[in-house]
Formats: structure tokens, C-alpha cells, sequence
């Protein structure tokens, strides 16, 4: 069995980094059998097809992805806001080192949005829908946002996030715009010299702002009318 779980992980590794150099499409199950040093029909045997396999790659990345959050959630002695203020830099550092895992749960995020309407379900490749690993991901992939909920019930409950916020609302905007935060760093840093907005000086701002947010201390103000007279 451990023998059986290790060739597993040898395939699963081998083609995250095919995956990696080479892209997605541009890979072929030929490739990664023969980087991972097993023949293509054991490789069939542990994994039906590609798509089979980064399902399998997409389940691996939503498992790191939780352990992210749940060692944030057991840090000792932080705020809820700390623990979602520190979530923000550990997923655009999780998603600048393992860029394929990143882009694996966004791409998952999009066959959700398909799977869950009965009109674009059909859009899915059946191979797709047949991987065991993707029954999976249905069931284990809210896991992460389960505990990015209690990080913001946290808060709440200490008072460092203000308590008229809903966790699980502010939870998934807080993710939607963090999602958006990570997507924009390329068009910032390639039109850096055309904005006044740089890439070393956004990530501070955005936690900042961020932050202002959670704690409610971001207020509208009305300008003041200023009268004046021509005597």
C-alpha cells in the first residue's frame, strides 16, 4: 500500500512540474510517465487520463491551501483581524510559489460556478466529472473558507473587526478581493512607469485598506460648504 501511495506521488509530482514548465495543454500523459519513470500504462492504471490526474493535482492544492489557513487559525495570541491580515499575505505568497496549485483552485472555483447551473453543467468535459478526485473536491473544497469564517467570527468575538459584519459575507469578500489583489499584480507591475501605483508600495496599502474595512473606521465625509461673499 505505502509502495502503491509512493508511485502515486511520483506521477502527482512529475506533473506539477511538467505542468509547471511546460503548461497544461503542452503536457501529455507520455510526459509525465516517462519523467516520473513509470510506464504510461501503470501511469493509466493510477490516473485514467489528464484531466483525471490535475483533479488529483487540484485536490493536493486545496489541501495545502487549507493547511495556509488552518495554521494561521491556530496561531496563539492573535486578533481575528491579525489572523486575516496575515491569511492575505500567506495566499499571495502561496500563490507565487506554487503558481500551478493557485491557478488549479481558481480554475476548480470556475468549474464550480458551471457544475452548480444545470445549463452549463453539459459545458464540462465528462472526463472531468468522472475523476474521482473531482467527486472529492465537491466534497472537501469549502474546507479552507469553513476556517477563513471562524478567522472573521474570531474577530468579531474580540472585537478587533466590528461586530455588525456577517463572517461568512465578509469572509468570502474579503477572499473575492484578495482573488482580485493577486490577478492585477501583473498589469501593475508591467504599467508601473504610466500609474502612480507601484507593486512594493500596493500590497501595504491593500492590507491597510483592508484593514480600515474590517474595523469600520472608513468614513464617508461630506465636503464642507465653504460661503463666501463679495463684500
Amino acid at each position: 500500500m505505502a509502495r502503491e501511495k509512493n508511485k502515486e506521488k511520483v506521477i502527482l509530482d512529475s506533473a506539477v512540474s511538467l505542468f509547471t514548465s511546460k503548461g497544461y495543454l503542452a503536457t501529455r500523459m507520455e510526459d509525465v510517465a516517462k519523467s516520473a519513470g513509470i510506464s504510461k500504462g501503470l501511469t493509466y492504471f493510477y490516473y485514467k487520463n489528464k484531466e483525471d490526474l490535475f483533479m488529483a493535482l487540484t485536490k493536493k492544492a486545496f489541501d495545502q491551501f487549507k493547511d495556509e489557513f488552518r495554521d494561521i487559525y491556530r496561531s496563539k495570541g492573535k486578533s481575528g483581524l491579525e489572523m486575516v491580515s496575515d491569511l492575505l499575505v500567506r495566499i499571495v505568497q502561496f500563490a507565487r510559489t506554487n503558481q500551478v496549485y493557485y491557478d488549479s483552485i481558481l480554475n476548480f472555483l470556475d468549474l464550480l460556478k458551471k457544475y452548480n447551473n444545470p445549463k452549463t453543467r453539459a459545458q464540462i468535459d465528462p472526463k472531468i466529472l468522472e475523476s474521482q478526485h473531482f467527486q472529492k473536491l465537491l466534497e472537501i473544497h469549502h474546507e479552507p473558507a469553513k476556517i477563513g469564517i471562524m478567522m472573521v467570527s474570531q474577530g468579531i468575538k474580540d472585537g478587533s473587526i466590528r461586530p455588525q459584519l456577517q463572517p461568512e459575507i465578509t469572509f468570502y469578500t474579503i477572499w473575492s478581493m484578495i482573488i482580485g489583489y493577486e490577478k492585477m499584480l501583473g498589469p501593475i507591475e508591467y504599467e508601473g512607469k504610466e500609474m502612480k501605483i507601484h507593486a512594493e508600495n500596493w500590497e501595504p496599502g491593500f492590507l491597510r485598506l483592508m484593514q480600515e474595512m474590517l474595523k469600520g473606521t472608513i468614513q464617508a465625509t461630506k465636503p464642507a460648504t465653504v460661503q463666501g461673499s463679495l463684500f
